[in-house]
């Protein structure tokens, strides 16, 4: 059995499962979520919802937190009666959410004031893998505190890595949706070039998983393209937040990301387009409009 108390802040898509996952891996864990409605899972897998932020980080041994963006991490880590406030020194705090390196690098240092240690964690995987329990988790901060973090990554994920210092984790993670991205869009092109030359493309796309086109964007997004079912593993929305982190922090390096500009325009037009709730693999339907003669469509 884990001994450790963990708080665990956001029981969103990804967040609830994650949760339950720590709870069966015997760790206790008490949760609270800025919405009502959440915590059925956790409260079958034996954890404890709680009515507020400093019931849950109070003497709690890590406090993690799984957040849409930035703002709302800044929120529940700042406000009065916030995890800054209220966690005993010598708390772990994870961030788990995607944000700004910028971003966990500034709350590192704010954290570090009222003694509380501080990792970035961002997760790939998607829902899947946060059922699962496979998720790659990339992590920056103090190699002693990814040490002492390791029996709850190993609770989550599959593929663990301490990358370097703080904000480093989120910066790895950028890469990781830069290259999602450029995936879904170039497979949504092959689907069109198939569909025109009127081929098997469930056929095709098994021959182009099976050689050095194959990927796990491929694989995972294979029945989104051929359905059009756009149901939402991962949204533009959030995909498009994450490419402004993608450009922000290439900015703010000096790089020059030619297919990653162009990916961050294609997904903001297609929240432009009224998308944003849709799967990101729903990038297809962009290049559907470009292609208006496809065969059967």
């Amino acid at each position: 059995m884990n001994t450790q108390t963990i708080a665990f802040i956001g029981l969103g898509t990804m967040g609830s499962p994650m949760a339950v996952n720590l709870a069966r891996a015997g760790f206790t864990v008490r949760a609270w979520n800025r919405t009502d409605g959440r915590s059925g899972p956790l409260s079958a897998a034996g954890g404890r919802p709680v009515g507020s932020i400093r019931e849950a980080v109070a003497d709690a041994d890590v406090v993690i937190t799984m957040l849409p963006d930035s703002p709302q991490v800044e929120e529940v880590a700042d406000r009065p009666d916030g995890i800054l406030a209220c966690a005993r020194p010598g708390t772990l705090l994870i961030d788990m959410s995607t944000i700004a390196p910028r971003a966990s690098v500034e709350l590192a240092r704010r954290a570090a004031e009222r003694g509380i240690r501080v990792l970035d964690a961002p997760v790939a995987g998607g829902e899947v893998g946060a059922v699962q329990g496979t998720l790659s988790i990339m992590v920056g901060g103090e190699a002693a505190d990814f040490e002492a973090a390791r029996p709850v990554f190993e609770a989550l994920g599959a593929t663990i890595a301490h990358c370097g210092p703080h904000g480093v984790g989120q910066t790895v993670k950028a890469a990781n949706q830069l290259v999602v991205a450029v995936n879904i869009q170039a497979c949504a092109e092959a689907v069109v070039l198939l569909e025109k030359s009127g081929v098997d493309v469930g056929a095709a796309l098994d021959v182009l998983s099976g050689g050095l086109a194959g990927s796990h964007v491929l694989t995972r997004k294979k029945d989104n393209f051929l359905r059009r079912d756009y149901s939402p593993s991962f949204t533009m929305a959030l995909h498009h937040k994450d490419m402004g982190i993608v450009t922000d922090t290439a900015r703010d390096l000096g790089a020059v990301l030619p297919f990653g500009t162009a990916a961050a325009r294609l997904i903001a037009e297609a929240v432009a387009r009224g998308d944003a709730g849709l799967d990101h693999s729903a990038l297809l339907r962009g290049v559907e409009l470009l292609n208006p003669d496809i065969p059967g469509r």
